[in-house]
């Protein structure tokens, strides 16, 4: 299956990234959350009602698993969250496909195709509060992993046989990310091998799918972001040669359902119980978080600096 890398507004997410995701639907919160995720609670809103989070599709184990108890425990709040590429679910929100009080992007630049009047003004700005490394995720069971661990991953990739997971460049800011280290170590190399499978990668995954296809032994590897790999105790090699990651931001849409469950959610995660969490798993945390545009709520001043 050929793909193509001719996003422009994705691409433009990547070139971001280089300076510097697949849904699933929640069941709702777990039973219990512990204490020490909890965080200060006290300058938190509290509330009941159904939070709608769309969000990257790396963050999905993050937000399902550990993320909605604890919001959940802490504001009395319900964490609805639906994960899937930054650019498909942008295009959701404009398309007025799903509704969205949170939006949680792996590139920051997605914002910018939910900005203005003729976007619909879904955002008029956004915090970045984290980071996390691209990495290639391997099955340890695959034939390969001597390779993997002893030469540069791009030696490994192209060999007979080696079935290497990408998400799509098109729709998720990660598959655009994979496509860029291919195409970028094709060249340094002289390797038209992994230049091709930039554009034509046979083993394109949605990101809840590709974990699965890993531990089943249908993929030998595929790339992953540090933060998910942890989360789902996939071991990993670094992308020798390259320097690519996701750049996470997060901001209540405009004319949000619940504007105020959207606050508290946001107040949350880029509080103490959040940020606690985050650097739990690995996140590389943006602090304070960085805030573009203008129109931040009064009620997430306190949290943003801003």
């Amino acid at each position: 299956m050929r793909r193509s890398l001719g996003a422009v507004a994705l691409l433009a997410g990547v070139a971001f990234a280089i300076a510097g995701c697949s849904s699933s639907a929640s069941a709702g919160p777990a039973s219990s959350a512990t204490k020490a995720a909890k965080g200060t609670t006290a300058s938190i809103p509290h509330g009941s009602g159904d939070v709608n989070v769309l969000y990257a599709g790396s963050l999905v184990s993050l937000m399902e698993n550990q993320v909605s108890p604890a919001f959940h425990d802490a504001t009395g709040y319900t964490f609805k969250g639906y994960g899937a590429g930054s650019q498909a679910l942008a295009a959701d929100i404009k398309g007025k496909v799903k509704q969205a009080d949170v939006f949680i992007s792996a590139s920051p630049t997605v914002n910018a195709g939910l900005e203005g009047s003729s976007n619909g003004d879904w955002v008029s700005w956004y915090a970045t509060f984290a980071n996390s490394p691209l990495v290639i995720g391997y099955n340890p069971n695959s034939s390969f992993v001597k390779q993997l661990k002893s030469k540069p991953w791009y030696d490994v990739v192209t060999e007979s046989g080696f079935k290497l997971g990408s998400t799509d460049p098109q729709t998720d800011p990660k598959g655009a990310l994979a496509a860029h280290a291919l195409k970028d170590q094709g060249t340094k190399q002289g390797d038209s091998a992994l230049t091709a499978l930039a554009t034509s990668n046979p083993n394109i995954q949605t990101e809840e799918s590709m974990v699965g296809q890993l531990q089943a032994g249908q993929l030998d590897a595929g790339f992953f972001y540090a933060s998910e790999a942890k989360a789902a105790n996939i071991p990993t090699v670094p992308l020798k040669g390259e320097s690519l990651k996701a750049v996470y931001t997060i901001t209540v849409v405009n004319n949000a359902p619940d504007a105020a469950g959207a606050a508290a959610f946001v107040a949350y995660l880029l509080g103490k119980g959040g940020q606690g969490i985050l650097k739990k798993n690995a996140y590389d945390l943006t602090t304070p978080p960085e805030v573009s545009g203008s129109g931040v709520p009064k009620t997430l001043k306190n949290v943003l600096g801003r």
